[in-house]
């Protein structure tokens, strides 16, 4: 237990120096491909190391190879930097190790995912009764959107895609915008739709919503994002 709590507070001091060296520190990472892969490679060791030893070799030979998107200065994708309480919950997060799949398994997690979703419904003025989900990330946020997409538009044509799979099923067109972010195509091909079977709209070139479009059968639109 000691070693542990000793383990945690080392691991927060070197998470603190890190997060301290933000404003002067490189933003891009100052190692080559080839000098992280010899740094963090090397045979498998046969024999196991110290937590300590290991969380010391870890920051050490990381360091040359972080991008300080943390910090103000990062300019690069839309990455932001977390507030100092989200860092500090991540890391009860993870002390915790709930899995917040079920209720059952995780109660707290839960509840949490459950407040969270109405207030999201709140600031947005959507319907009370309006289904939320917390994705992983943007390809899954963009695969659960196509996914509903698909289904919705599926149904008004008499077609049940979970029921009945996608042989068979009406032709599907997808519009998108030109400039379409590439986790849409990533979503498109693993949801059976394909991201070569789209429709590309310059969106630079319409007037407010004044456009027209004349695909075969059912269609859907995907908005792309302003990134």
């Amino acid at each position: 237990m000691a070693d542990r709590r000793t383990l945690l507070h080392q691991t927060a001091d070197l998470a603190a120096d890190f997060l301290d060296g933000l404003p002067t520190r490189p933003v891009g990472a100052i190692a080559t491909h080839d000098e992280l892969l010899q740094a963090f490679g090397g045979p498998l060791s046969g024999r196991g190391e110290a937590s300590g030893e290991v969380i010391d070799h870890l920051a050490r030979i990381a360091d040359p190879g972080l991008i300080a998107s943390a910090g103000p200065r990062y300019f690069g994708f839309v990455i932001g930097g977390s507030l100092p309480a989200a860092l500090a919950a991540d890391w009860l997060t993870s002390a915790w190790d709930n899995n917040a799949g079920l209720y059952a398994i995780g109660p707290a997690a839960s509840v949490a995912e459950e407040v969270a979703a109405g207030w999201l419904v709140d600031l947005f003025g959507l319907p009370a009764d309006s289904s939320v989900g917390f994705s992983t990330g943007a390809t899954m946020a963009s695969f659960t959107a196509l996914a509903a997409g698909r289904h919705r538009v599926l149904a008004r044509a008499g077609w049940n895609v979970e029921e009945d799979g996608l042989i068979g099923a009406p032709d599907l067109a997808v519009v998108v915008g030109a400039e379409a972010h590439v986790t849409i195509h990533v979503s498109l091909q693993m949801l059976g739709l394909g991201r070569g079977r789209v429709f590309k709209v310059d969106v630079r070139m319409l007037s407010g919503r004044h456009w027209r479009a004349s695909p075969t059968g059912p269609c859907s639109s995907v908005p792309s994002p302003a990134t």
